[in-house]
């Protein structure tokens, strides 16, 4: 194999308010020649996620910040092309965190074999990955649902949000999406089995059109978005209801920050429990998540979609798109074929 010519995307301004595409830079480099138990990774698909935006700050958060300059990372899954290490060989599909660059060197430390008998590969950064776990442990764990309970989720149809309404619904739930079109309501209601979909966007007063999808009050709250969801979710909540905090995805571009719920005393008067969380609290039970996931694939039971953008050069529009709305389901970015 000859010297490679690798293409990676740099961080070169952080920006202010939403992402624009000069913040980001596609650098080129020659990767090096392999060493002593290195091995060789061409990355086929990498993930863009929307708590990459807090890691655009400068400021502390649960993660370290990108730095300019530098180049950015995250989920990838790819093919290892060569091998100096003897517990991986060529042709081996693997899960690392060296996203937004086409190669990676590794010596074999923090990657993952990847099982495609479970799901195909792309599917170990959504459905089988990340945003899955998220889904899985943050209503199962956090939420802690109980048939009969209604659950209301917000952006549900996205990589985190669509698992979540099917996994409540197999555990017996009513449940209740928000999302941003009627394309994505319809989505939720043919193909994932949600009981009621609210299009945020086409109501002016989304506390009432909540109160009117669940007469009988919202007993777990997966919340992605934050605001005025999380606003409108609070007065509709049952004695005892419980709120998973995945993200808040409405206040990652705000350049001040937002005022939040006015009416946060129902917290007190009503024994609410809020509780945020990280999918790596559960790195732990990886094994029970997987196990359950893949019978539920082999099963029919559970659905996903995917929307893919083609080429590194593309990484950094498909990444604004995330605030948008524009993708369906998991954003990926194909880096090869």
């Amino acid at each position: 194999m000859g010297q490679i010519v690798n293409r990676e995307v740099v961080l070169a301004s952080r920006p202010d308010g939403m992402p624009t595409p000069e913040n980001f830079e596609i650098r080129e480099s020659l990767m090096p020649e392999l060493g002593p138990n290195e091995l060789l990774i061409r990355n086929k698909f990498m993930s863009v996620d929307p708590y990459m935006r807090g890691r655009m700050r400068a400021g502390k958060s649960y993660a370290a910040p990108f730095q300019e300059g530098e180049s950015m990372y995250g989920g990838a899954v790819g093919t290892v092309v060569a091998s100096n290490n003897a517990n991986w060989k060529e042709g081996d599909h693997v899960l690392n965190s060296s996203g937004w660059r086409e190669y990676t060197v590794s010596t074999g430390m923090g990657i993952t074999r990847v099982d495609t008998s479970i799901a195909p590969l792309q599917s170990f950064l959504g459905i089988a990955g990340m945003p899955g776990q998220t889904a899985y442990f943050g209503l199962l764990r956090v939420g802690e649902p109980k048939p009969g309970e209604t659950v209301f989720v917000s952006a549900a149809s996205g990589a985190v949000g669509g698992l979540v309404c099917q996994i409540a619904k197999l555990h017996g739930c009513r449940v209740v999406g928000s999302v941003g079109s009627a394309a994505k309501a319809q989505w939720l209601r043919d193909e994932a089995g949600v009981d009621e979909t609210i299009v945020w966007r086409d109501t002016d007063n989304l506390s009432a059109e909540l109160g009117r999808a669940c007469p009988e009050g919202i007993d777990v709250y997966f919340e992605n978005v934050g605001g005025e969801h999380l606003q409108a979710a609070l007065a509709n909540m049952n004695m005892y209801g419980r709120v998973a905090a995945c993200g808040m995805i409405s206040t990652y571009n705000a350049r001040m920050p937002q005022p939040g719920p006015n009416n946060l005393m129902l917290i007190v008067g009503n024994r609410i429990r809020i509780q945020g969380f990280i999918v790596s609290d559960f790195a732990e039970d990886a094994d029970q998540f997987y196990a359950d996931l893949k019978k539920w694939i082999d099963a029919g039971q559970v659905k996903w979609q995917e929307t893919i953008a083609h080429g590194i050069e593309q990484a950094p529009q498909a990444f604004i798109n995330l605030f948008t709305g524009a993708n369906n389901g998991k954003m990926l970015v194909q880096l090869h074929a």
